[in-house]
Formats: structure tokens, sequence, C-alpha cells
């Protein structure tokens, strides 16, 4: 659907990727964003070395400049962030990791998992980044669970876009909703571990507080699950990311299915997750973030997509509250 292969990047290339991410990973789906590289084997046949010309490959640590690669963890069911069609990973993400990948001369690989494993993931080593529309909090930088118990390190976080909770309901809104505050005693779904559960735990405290009825929350593993929950009227609202809303809406059933009740609460920037240890990894992307901002493909991706609304001026590291 769109291209994100710069040169140097061949279909053959691309096979033997996708061939080697269904042997390691069952299921994986896999998406390599190019950038520009050269190999350049030694003259004895020792171990070959990578150079390019790209303008930030020397702010990358050394062992992507041999590499070549950057591993991305992602959960592929957020459109227009990050989705699957024809069998590869697609939308705002993925488009500017290829930019990203331009900037820095290596390529980012995508691999699809759960979403509530994605930080685990990557600090276990099997990704180098996570990057799936992760909402960058105080609780996800410093690794803690709801209560504030320490769960892990945390993650450092480069921020790249601002989105904020939407709530969507059947088309024809047949409850009547105007916002969140309008599930007091009604069902909503949403994906497990994410932000808007947490939107909808707060709304239901607040609801009881009040002296209404609580907002009965079913979690589902995927988004998707969730949308066909609202969708057959088994809840009267689902609860997401405000782009992924609007598409939603836009797109289901030809715009048949869906509305977004009321604006956008609690915006926050979405970030790109490394690990606390890889500071250099973690400096490089924030310099190609700024430097895609500057030059203008940052907002050609974002209006391709349809996701103008979350255009951000600056990168930031660990914005987050």
């Amino acid at each position: 659907m769109t291209a994100r292969i710069t040169r140097r990047c061949t279909t053959a290339a691309r096979s033997r990727i996708a061939a080697a991410g269904a042997i390691a990973v069952a299921g994986a789906l896999l998406l390599t964003a190019c950038g520009d590289q050269t190999n350049e084997g030694s003259a004895d046949g020792g171990t070959s070395t990578k150079t390019s010309d790209a303008p930030l490959f020397d702010q990358l640590p050394a062992q992507y400049q041999k590499s070549g690669v950057i591993k991305v963890g992602t959960n592929a069911e957020y459109a227009p962030m990050e989705s699957v069609e024809n069998g590869k990973i697609i939308g705002v993400d993925p488009d500017i990791a290829a930019a990203l990948g331009k900037q820095l001369g290596v390529k980012f690989e995508f691999t699809s998992g759960s979403f509530d494993g994605l930080i685990t993931a990557l600090n276990t080593g099997r990704h180098d980044i996570a990057m799936s529309s992760i909402t960058d909090t105080k609780q996800r930088q410093e690794g803690l669970d709801d209560s504030g118990k320490k769960l892990g390190k945390g993650v450092d976080f480069v921020d790249y876009f601002l989105a904020g909770t939407a709530v969507y309901t059947q088309k024809g809104n047949p409850k009547g909703l105007k916002s969140i505050e309008d599930l007091c005693g009604l069902t909503a779904a949403v994906q497990r571990g994410t932000t808007y559960e947490k939107a909808l735990q707060n709304q239901s405290k607040v609801c009881k507080d009040s002296g209404k009825k609580a907002v009965t929350i079913e979690p589902f593993e995927n988004d998707t699950e969730a949308q066909t929950r609202v969708k057959s009227g088994g809840a009267a609202a689902g609860v997401n990311d405000y782009p992924v809303a609007l598409d939603l809406a836009r797109k289901a059933d030809g715009g048949n299915a869906f509305e977004v009740v009321g604006e956008q609460v609690d915006a926050g920037p979405f970030g790109i997750a490394v690990n606390k240890d890889n500071t250099g990894l973690r400096d490089a992307l924030k310099a190609a973030v700024d430097a895609i901002i500057e030059d203008g493909s940052y907002q050609k991706i974002l209006e391709k997509w349809g996701a103008t609304s979350g255009a951000i001026d600056k990168a930031a590291i660990n914005s987050g509250k």
C-alpha cells in the first residue's frame, strides 16, 4: 500500500527477512523499513563492516552500525498507527520508522505480538525498541503496576506523537452518550493493559464516588475483540486512542459501524520505548525524530494517514506524566 523500502533493499532480501521471522516467532508479522547502507567486506574475507552516508549513522551505537538492524516490537491492531494488510504491517509507526531508517542508515524490522508483553520483551532483549502507540507514562518509565509496586526497571521513551482517549459507540449512538462520564452503570469494552483501560478504571471510581453505578469494564486481549463487542451491542461503548477511534469510525463497514463520541481527553505523548541501559540508541532516535520533523517527512506521513491531530514540534525524552 505504501512505499517504505529504500534503495539497496530488494524483494529477495525482504523474502529472506520474512522467512527468518517465521522460523524465529511462529505467526509473527515482519516489516522492513530500510535506510541507506552499504556492506564492505574486509580484504582477507573476515567479518564485514557496515558504513553509511545517512546523516545520523555516526550517532548510533556500534552494535547497530554493525548489524544494520533495529528490531521493533509492536501490536499491529491499531489502524492507522499500525495494522496488517496483505500480510504486511503498515501505518503511521512503520512509515515513521522508515523515515527514521533513512536518517540513521539502518533497517527497522517489525514483529507483532501482544501489547501487554511489549515492554517485557524489550527488557529481555527480544526487541531493541517497542513502537506501538505506547503512551509515555511515569508508571511505565519506572516499571510500576497500578498500585505503585515495582515490577521491573521500566523503560525510557522517545516521544514522537500526541494522542488522547476517545469513546466510540455503535453507529447512531443508541445510548445517547456524550462523553466518558456518561458510562456510569454501563458496560465498556477495552484492550487489556492499555492507558485507556486505566481511564475507564478512573471513570468508574468517579461514578461510584458520586453515588452512581460503576462502569462495567470488559478487558480483552486484543482491540479487535473489544470492537466486536461494541458492534454486537454487548458493550455500550469502547474506549481507545483518539486517532484509532477516528479511523475505526471512518472505515469499519464503510463508516457505518461506529461513531466517536465527544472530544479526546487526557491527551499524552506516544513514545518509542527503549531499554534504560540503551541511552545511545535512545538519543540517536530522538535526533532522528527531530530530523524528520525538520525535513517535513514526518508531517507528510501524518497527512497520508489522517493523523495530523497528533503532530508535535519537537521530540522529547520521558515527557509523560
